[in-house]
């Protein structure tokens, strides 16, 4: 059982990689939003600069991509909101199983997202529904980050997965993403 382990930490740069990637587009987003909120307010403020009537809109969607590729990036530095007062005093398999079922719990969620979140995307509502202030943009791009989302916490929480499981089989403790 080593041996799988051993393989498994040959895919650790692809990892590495999706994770770099992910933090790079979060900060893209970023950048958009913090540009497209200040010409939006200077246009409210500063006479001769126009408020484009879409910022709203494209803020707010903008802001959805981040928050939910950003809690996928959580996953992988085990940096999500979870329930630690008691991990000192369970002994240390207890621990383990309890984590690989919250990790497995997260990755249940991760498909649903991916399943439903496809679904939704091809639904009349995001296809045919348009932003009010551009009406030629399709809803579509407002609800993609659903599934987009979905598939970041199913490659990250297979990670923890193998790691919880590793845990079980390897003497050494278990390795910290990023």
């Amino acid at each position: 059982m080593p041996a799988f382990f051993k393989m498994l930490e040959k895919i650790k740069p692809l990892y590495d990689w999706t994770y770099k990637i992910m933090l790079f587009i979060c900060k893209l987003l970023l950048i958009g939003d913090i540009i497209i909120t200040a010409w939006a307010v200077a246009g409210r403020y500063i006479p001769f600069i126009t408020d484009p009537k879409w910022s709203v809109e494209i803020v707010l969607t903008l802001m959805v991509y981040m928050a939910v590729l950003s809690a996928t990036l959580a996953i992988r530095r085990r940096a999500h909101i979870r329930m630690t007062a008691f991990d000192k005093y369970l002994p240390k398999k207890v621990l383990l199983v309890s984590d690989l079922i919250a990790d497995l719990a997260v990755l249940a969620l991760g498909v649903m997202l991916v399943i439903y979140g496809i679904k939704f995307c091809n639904s009349p509502l995001s296809v045919r529904g348009k932003y009010a202030a551009i009406p030629t943009l399709s809803k579509f791009w407002q609800y993609l980050p659903i599934p987009v989302a979905g598939i970041g916490m199913i490659i990250f929480e297979l990670e923890q997965v193998f790691r919880h499981i590793e845990a079980f089989f390897v003497k050494e403790p278990v390795k910290e993403g990023n």
